[in-house]
């Protein structure tokens, strides 16, 4: 099983490659995170040996446990699931990245509780780029007042946006998606300063990353094709 794993996993890497390829874009520009959601730690620590380091959960208590379980100083953590506020304090002391920051309200807390421990987290602002109900995310015009709240940040970092495209079998039917994430983390770019770097673009899954990776994205989130399907 553990073969298939790391099969699996290089595939995804060649995957990876031959987008940026295309694309005329070099590979080291894009960050795999590997979204483990209900699969064993042993996973993990294959793939950590493997060379992987970013792992992703959807779920807070998931994240929280995960991070105990698979004690492993090199491994970098995302949250990239519907962020609850109530949530953030059971994450803050080992997650690196918040990648599913919707609201003011959200960065006050990372902020609040960040500084409680005096350690620096990361975050991507998601935009609501599906304009689907069930997606979270703020509204491109919601952006500029999140942004200009961060910038006075002391201990969490704004690194760029995150965006979740509609689930389709044609990956082409979502570029106007991907797109659209690029052009409002462009039309932002002017508000970098103080804790705001719109550097990154968490976009792409397994089903069209390399649409993704065309329009931009330097951070796809990777699950069914690395970890198999869900049990």
């Amino acid at each position: 099983m553990s073969t298939e794993l790391i099969d699996r996993y290089r595939q995804v890497k060649k995957r990876v490659q031959q987008a940026c390829e295309e694309a005329g874009r070099s590979s080291d520009d894009i960050t795999l995170v590997a979204v483990s959601k209900t699969k064993p730690d042993e996973d993990i620590l294959k793939l950590l040996s493997e060379g992987q380091l970013h792992f992703g959960e959807n779920r807070a208590k998931a994240l929280e446990d995960r991070m105990i379980s698979v004690n492993e100083v090199k491994a970098i953590w995302h949250f990239i699931g519907n962020l609850q506020t109530n949530k953030i304090k059971y994450m803050v002391d080992r997650v690196n990245w918040i990648q599913s920051i919707h609201k003011k309200k959200a960065l006050k807390e990372v902020e609040k509780r960040a500084s409680d421990i005096n350690r620096v987290i990361n975050v991507l602002i998601q935009v609501n780029i599906s304009k689907e109900d069930q997606k979270s995310g703020c509204e491109p015009d919601q952006l500029k007042g999140m942004l200009e709240y961060a910038q006075d940040l002391k201990f969490t970092k704004v690194q760029g946006l995150m965006g979740m495209a509609t689930f389709a079998d044609d990956p082409e039917s979502v570029r106007p998606e991907f797109k659209l994430l690029k052009q409002v983390r462009d039309e932002h770019i002017h508000l970098n300063d103080g804790s705001v770097d719109l550097k990154h673009l968490s976009m792409g899954m397994t089903n069209d990353l390399e649409v993704a990776i065309q329009e931009g994205s330097t951070m796809v989130r990777i699950g069914t094709a690395i970890f198999g399907e869900r049990n």
